[in-house]
């Protein structure tokens, strides 16, 4: 029996065989998780096909010691940015040339001229500032993914920027559409720094950030690596052990590539 492939999103056909700009906002908890997996999901569509990624990693944050164990940084990264050490550290271990900056997106860096943007940020602040500037630009990425966490709970999502008033259904609302309270500028931000790693694990569990991340990048793979994907992405509560995916939109299923199996 054939394949059901109408509840399924494809990926368009200008993501043909070719390198693949992914713009990385957030070297943090969840960031540098994303910036270490794509190290790896770079290797593997180099060889199962002609895709790959150059990253460029945006974040304006340094190493404390709070960030050991949870993060994946060293005692002797503290004082130095967040960015630039795990950029470098994954360019020597794998052969690559992709950029670190240290600053903040939008301001540091446009967001104009990406494939795929990616937000790993704490504040809800943060994400309006990036989605007014994507509404700004002509030339946005054709998919914005954004993850979110507590304490021990969080969401992951993957949607295609464009204009509210769209009246193309196969468009995936993006984080701001998709939870419009983010959009509410009167609800104050809670990013009050941690002081030590013990505090650290008070407000975040230890594996929270690798688990969102790995839920993200295995969309990630089969979005850019299998071409297609069946959800938008997902709801995850280690307390409870519970993944809940998010569900694509009803009438969001697009046509696949020329050649791919369907």
């Amino acid at each position: 029996m054939p394949p059901d492939t109408s509840d399924r999103h494809y990926l368009p056909a200008e993501f043909g065989d070719r390198a693949l700009k992914v713009l990385l906002v957030g070297c943090g908890g969840n960031g540098a998780q994303m910036l270490m997996g794509l190290a790896s999901l770079d290797t593997a569509l180099r060889a199962i096909s002609s895709r790959s990624l150059h990253v460029t990693v945006v974040d304006d944050d340094i190493v404390t010691e709070a960030n050991l164990g949870r993060q994946p940084f060293f005692r002797c990264d503290i004082g130095n940015s967040k960015a630039r050490t795990l950029t470098e550290r994954i360019n020597l271990a794998h052969g690559l040339a992709w950029k670190a900056v240290h600053g903040r997106a939008p301001g540091k860096v446009g967001v104009e001229g990406a494939d795929i943007l990616i937000t790993c940020v704490d504040t809800a602040s943060a994400r309006r500032a990036i989605g007014a500037a994507l509404a700004e630009e002509r030339n946005s990425p054709a998919y914005w993914m954004d993850l979110g966490n507590r304490a021990s709970d969080g969401q992951y999502l993957i949607g295609c920027p464009g204009r509210a008033a769209s009246r193309d259904r196969r468009r995936l609302p993006t984080v701001l559409e998709y939870f419009p309270e983010l959009a509410d500028d009167s609800v104050p931000d809670d990013d009050t720094p941690s002081c030590s790693v013990a505090e650290a694990l008070e407000r975040q569990s230890l594996f929270v950030n690798r688990v969102m991340a790995s839920h993200a990048l295995a969309l990630l793979f089969e979005l850019l690596g299998r071409g297609s994907i069946g959800h938008a992405g997902g709801f995850i509560n280690l307390a409870s052990g519970q993944s809940v995916p998010i569900p694509l939109p009803q009438g969001s299923a697009n046509e696949p590539l020329e050649g791919q199996c369907a």
